[in-house]
């Protein structure tokens, strides 16, 4: 067998904008491709409500070393210094749909270069709990018989105006609702329904997609 190869749309290093590690830095490696297609407008490939923002549809071809070196790469011209303690950055798989291509080949790549914490930001599709990660969120885009993914470190749902609170199959650490944005712009009649949301449900907690706001990648 030839050397695996992975479509990659791109390695950037940037702070987690979203979730319970908000505001940490990462190198983020975003897969080409989805299994899904988010849209205003409900169906068996989005949850409805809000259109995807994310450009994951051109990629390039790259071996697992070459991810890892391209990441190292990535580190290297954000912190010209070295890192103390010798722990490198964490590292989130996302896309698309990461899920579609990522393995344990990757990732023990990772974690023999010293990256971690490794991530995943999946929409459940896929049963991931296989691959050697060390956090896992679940932000589901299809209907909950057809989550796979059913343990996570944190399960996230989007949220617009009217949309009621999820009754997930997702077992998490933590269960967060992020408006819906449009573009850019956090209107202010998503933020506020989200916010009697979790006014109304403690179980839940507010998670604003802070990187737009900061307008960092």
């Amino acid at each position: 067998m030839g050397e695996k190869i992975y479509i990659v749309n791109e390695v950037f290093a940037s702070l987690q904008g979203e979730g319970v590690r908000a505001g940490t830095f990462n190198i983020f490696v975003r897969f080409t491709g989805c299994n899904l297609q988010c849209s205003q407008e409900s169906g068996p490939l989005s949850p409805g409500g809000f259109d995807c923002d994310t450009e994951f549809v051109s990629g390039r071809k790259m071996s697992a070393l070459e991810i890892v070196n391209a990441s190292i790469e990535e580190m290297r011209r954000h912190l010209p210094t070295p890192v103390r303690d010798g722990q490198l950055p964490g590292v989130v798989f996302t896309g698309g749909e990461p899920a579609l291509q990522l393995d344990n080949e990757l990732l023990d790549l990772f974690h023999e270069a010293g990256f971690g914490p490794l991530c995943i930001e999946t929409n459940g599709s896929k049963d991931v709990s296989f691959l050697h990660l060390d956090w896992i969120t679940v932000s589901p885009k299809v209907a909950e018989h057809a989550i796979r993914q059913l343990k996570a470190n944190e399960v996230k749902y989007v949220r617009g105006s009217g949309q009621g609170i999820p009754k997930t199959v997702v077992k998490a650490d933590n269960y967060l609702i992020s408006p819906a944005f449009d573009g850019l712009d956090l209107g202010k009649r998503n933020l506020d329904w989200c916010i009697q949301l979790v006014k109304e449900n403690p179980k839940w907690r507010l998670s604003v997609q802070m990187h737009k706001l900061w307008n960092v990648r």
